[in-house]
């Protein structure tokens, strides 16, 4: 099975959800005529990332009932879609969120699990963490999504391989930061390093799309990527533009990869169960 996947790694207008819902929609109608199957959204892509003390204005439900999910739903029925959004739920807390729309319909919802409160980055003010790490089935296969922080850790990636996926969605609005001894970003170096280590350790498709544009002095860098079972680079976008990168992955692949490296089949959850719960009893 071909999966024809598009990144879209977009600028956003903070803040203006109508305006960002167009730009939605008008690029997810761009890659189903060019033949995609499944577009990926950045981080808060539908209300852009500096939010602060407009978090409650901005923030939708993810069903039929809600105006811009109605319309997001609607264009789902023609191409799978990830988008980035606020989600509030029934007591008022407010999560950075993404949501898997698939035939009209809301396969899943991740919560961010990881806020970062550290250097440029205040998200634990404004947001509640998640508490759920799980994969889904999809059209294409089972699925795991996480969102930016989630993926610098280890062990949601882990959790989400040993749950199923065999491909894994990462969202992101990384600002550039740093350069490194090859001349580029430090912040885009990290993030592609650890992208093909998790492709390579998992024998898994890693597909990561992030924001560009500026916003309230921060520069996202975009640059998204794809990476096969074998940590090979499938395809890259550009660098601080806006772009939709289109690329087909062979699902087959995974069955030639685990094959040939079966870390998989050898992994050792119960020992990691026993030693977890050693070290939490401490």
């Amino acid at each position: 099975m071909k999966l024809n996947l598009a990144l879209a790694q977009i600028s956003t207008k903070l803040g203006d959800v109508d305006a960002n819902l167009e730009k939605h929609l008008a690029m997810t109608r761009q890659a189903r005529q060019d033949g995609a199957d499944l577009i990926v959204f950045p981080e808060l892509s539908l209300t852009g990332y500096t939010l602060q003390d407009i978090t409650p204005g901005v923030s939708r439900r993810p069903s039929p009932d809600d105006p811009t999910f109605r319309h997001l739903l609607e264009a789902s029925r023609e191409i799978d879609m990830l988008v980035g959004f606020v989600d509030e739920d029934s007591r008022h807390r407010f999560y950075i969120a993404a949501a898997y729309l698939s035939r009209g319909e809301v396969l899943h919802v991740h919560h961010k699990v990881y806020l970062p409160t550290y250097g440029l980055f205040d998200e634990g003010r404004f947001f509640a963490w998640g508490d759920a790490i799980r994969a889904f089935d999809t059209r294409f296969g089972r699925v795991g999504v996480l969102i930016c922080e989630d993926f610098w850790h280890a062990s949601p990636p882990y959790l989400l391989w040993l749950d199923g996926a065999d491909i894994l969605l990462f969202t992101s609005a990384s600002p550039g930061r740093g350069l490194s001894d090859e001349s580029k970003l430090e912040s885009a170096r990290w993030v592609e390093h650890i992208n093909r280590a998790y492709a390579s350790v998992f024998t898994n498709f890693v597909a990561h799309s992030n924001r560009v544009g500026f916003e309230d002095g921060l520069h996202f860098w975009g640059g998204a990527t794809i990476f096969d079972p074998d940590g090979q680079l499938v395809a890259q976008g550009p660098y601080f533009e806006e772009a939709v990168i289109l690329a087909q992955i062979d699902l087959n692949q995974l069955h030639r990869t685990r094959s040939r490296l079966p870390l998989l089949r050898d992994e050792r959850t119960a020992l990691v169960q026993k030693e977890l719960n050693r070290i939490l009893q401490k």
